[in-house]
């Protein structure tokens, strides 16, 4: 009946037409422009057709469809509210046209139907799924809300409250889960599906199933009383605002919509819906947020290709150094399904290292997202050893001991004589020189650095570091062990520091020199826990360990004397002499007290105030933007001269860097979109302001250059 390049139209047996997507070029399915077109052409004639008693919707992909092509929007953002509407239109006419066909349709969701993939899949009237399929409405993540409908048709599907909270969290579904919210009609196994499909469409034809009452019920108003609607959507609004905090306005945008179109029809309530679309999209944080979310699938597809590139398949690795960093990087092996050795010189070591995996393990089991046969599974492909045996058959060795150059160079070359003339070796350190650890191996060409973040089950990023000598082979099966674990991996050069650590240093530099001059540490934390950092400056330098910091810092010092050695005592001086190295002693800025649920709480001691005495001027208020200016400016610069060294790739990998190692604001975009949607003229000018402070608050030459044409980071 059709056949285009995304979409094809053939008649089956009875009656029944089968719609389906295959969107050729592309690994998946998608509503670009090609698609939505095709899509209208499709149902046009399905409409006009006499002979069509129902309708199938499949997928020739494993992922049936994952949403809007959202390089499709992105140049429309931030360019009038009609651009944006206008470009959601044609869908929503498509979907009203499936809905209103005159006969039953049946979609067979065999993979990811995410955002629009799923308000296609509302628009129908019957939904069969399977196992291994997810579903969800993710908009919010991107700063945007759902616009073909989602916001319309899954209250009135599956109830209000499932609506909320589907779409502010913005959450994949398990099929489970979809079923018991009354989403989906039905769970099958993956090789039933087409079967189930056709036979639930085949009872709506045959007057079985009722599906014009199912129509109804989502093309009229919502079926609550005023009182019952007032009460669940402004609770939830106060909850949400609460929840996602004043930079993230999607999630409370989504509930007004939600609310505004209760009492309404379909295509009233579609209109508040788009209008409610086109409000956040104009929004800097739908810029941002979108770019982050292109930004994550260009790391993605570096790390895919990379891992294209390795020689085998990491089935079998080995960490050295049990404690607390080395039992949580052998628990996301395992957990991920790679066994691993994991080698102490001592038990005491192996007992921290199996007790933190153990820790971590029991949490699943007791949230209900694990068996405890799977986390005796898990932990037994941990093997503990005191020795080398076994190690002449592991693929990967990641060394995780102690920070120390002397003691990394001895058990490198240690452990290459025990492994095979292939095996990777990868050191986990945060800021020795990978080429200078090289110097002790035979094998140089086989060794890079893999930087993992602690803690290392909840932090996404892992830095993979090419010293001098490191071959395209090492990296390549290293990115491909860190994808295995379900890291986000960035390759970066060798330099003190590699990539987050070298811009993070100057990021406290900055914060060092405003208590200096006066600054009270406890406003400087609150103004960029504003600014949108998860947590500021001093506490962050509890976390780290200021001792940890310390030593950092003297090697940021050594390797950019220029502008990272300290010309005065500071505040970090005084907490690292008084063995206040923060939450692993207890004491720092701040005091450390567990709460109920034995996490480590904050706790202001009046006593730093007065150690800090002889290494601060008098104190002093400042403005927030002077504040913010003084601590971003070395950050900014130092991460410019990274990207201009070819330590990092590209903007975007930087600024994901970031995002994924400390912290970075997400709704910011990363720290070079910042820079852009200052505008980098004004970027340099707020440097020359504040130069006189030292060379990490200097523009570089290439900022310069840029501002004075007009330039930026990021093109799209």
């Amino acid at each position: 009946m059709f056949k285009g390049s995304a979409i094809t139209v053939t008649m089956l047996d009875g009656g029944i037409a089968e719609l389906n997507f295959d969107l050729q070029g592309e690994s998946v399915n998608k509503f670009n422009t090609q698609t939505v077109l095709e899509l209208e052409e499709a149902l046009g004639i399905l409409d006009d057709a006499d002979d069509v008693k129902g309708l199938l919707l499949t997928s020739s992909k494993g992922v049936f469809l994952v949403g809007a092509d959202i390089t499709e929007f992105v140049p429309l953002f931030g360019k009038g509210e009609g651009k944006v509407g206008s470009h959601l239109a044609k869908n929503h006419d498509n979907f009203n046209l499936l809905e209103d066909l005159d006969f039953p349709t049946c979609i067979a969701i065999n993979g990811y139907a995410m955002g629009g993939g799923l308000e296609l899949a509302l628009a129908c009237d019957f939904r069969i799924m399977s196992t291994v399929a997810k579903i969800g409405l993710p908009e919010t993540k991107l700063g945007i809300i759902p616009g073909w409908g989602g916001t319309v048709r899954l209250p009135r599907v599956a109830g209000a409250d499932t609506a909320i909270d589907w779409i502010c969290s913005g959450k994949e579904q398990r099929p489970d889960v979809a079923l018991k919210a009354g989403v989906v009609d039905g769970v099958v196994e993956p090789e039933h599906l087409r079967d189930a499909a056709l036979a639930v469409l085949q009872d709506a034809i045959d007057g079985k199933l009722d599906y014009e009452s199912r129509r109804d019920q989502k093309t009229e108003p919502l079926k609550l009383n005023e009182t019952e609607a007032m009460m669940v959507f402004e609770t939830s609004k106060a909850f949400v605002a609460g929840m996602a905090g004043p930079n993230y306005p999607a999630p409370v945008v989504a509930i007004e919509c939600m609310q505004q179109a209760a009492r309404k029809y379909r295509d009233d309530a579609i209109a508040i819906e788009r209008a409610g679309f086109e409000k956040v999209a104009s929004t800097s944080v739908a810029e941002a947020l979108v770019g982050l979310f292109l930004s994550d699938q260009l790391i993605g597809k570096k790390a895919k290709g990379w891992e294209k590139q390795a020689d085998k398949k990491v089935e079998r690795a080995a960490v050295l150094g049990a404690g607390i960093m080395g039992g949580g990087i052998a628990y996301q092996s395992a957990y991920k399904g790679t066994p691993i050795k994991m080698k102490d010189i001592n038990q005491a070591g192996l007992d921290l290292g199996l007790s933190e995996a153990n820790k971590l393990l029991a949490k699943q089991v007791n949230r209900g997202r694990m068996t405890v046969e799977k986390m005796g599974s898990i932990l037994a492909s941990i093997d503990p050893m005191l020795t080398y045996d076994g190690f002449e058959d592991v693929d990967v060795v990641v060394e995780a001991v102690v920070e120390n150059p002397k003691v990394k160079h001895a058990v490198l070359a240690d452990v290459e004589k025990q492994v095979s003339d292939d095996t990777v070796i990868a050191s986990n350190t945060s800021t020795i020189s990978i080429s200078y650890l090289a110097e002790a191996l035979e094998r140089p060409e086989n060794f890079c650095g893999m930087h993992f973040f602690n803690p290392v089950h909840a932090m996404p990023l892992v830095e993979v570091i090419r010293g001098e000598k490191t071959s395209d082979t090492a990296i390549a099966r290293t990115v491909a062990y860190a994808n295995a674990m379900g890291k986000k991996a960035i390759v970066v050069n060798d330099c003190p520091g590699f990539l987050v650590n070298r811009v993070l240093f100057p990021y406290f530099a900055g914060f060092m020199g405003l208590l200096r001059d006066g600054a009270d540490f406890q406003q400087v934390d609150k103004v960029m826990e504003r600014f949108g950092w998860p947590m500021g400056p001093a506490y962050l330098m509890d976390v780290v360990g200021i001792d940890t910091g310390n030593h950092a810092e003297q090697v940021m010092a050594e390797g950019f004397p220029d502008r990272m050695t300290k010309e005065f005592k500071t505040a970090g001086d005084v907490m690292f002499e008084n063995d206040r190295y923060g939450q692993k002693n207890g004491k720092g800025f701040y005091l450390y007290e567990n709460d109920k649920r034995g996490k480590p709480k904050k706790v202001v001691d009046p006593q730093v105030y007065e150690l800090l005495k002889p290494v601060v001027a008098d104190s002093k208020e400042f403005d927030k933007d002077e504040i913010i200016a003084r601590m971003m400016i070395p950050m900014a610069t130092e991460l410019a001269r990274c990207l201009e060294e070819d330590i990092v790739g590209s903007a975007p990998e930087a600024d994901m860097a970031l995002v994924y190692g400390v912290g970075f604001p997400p709704f910011r975009g990363g720290l070079f979109r910042w820079i852009d949607d200052m505008g980098i003229e004004k970027f340099v000018a707020m440097c020359d302001q504040y130069k006189h402070l030292g060379k990490l608050y200097e523009a570089t030459d290439a900022q310069r250059e840029m501002a004075a044409n007009g330039g930026k980071y990021y093109t799209l």
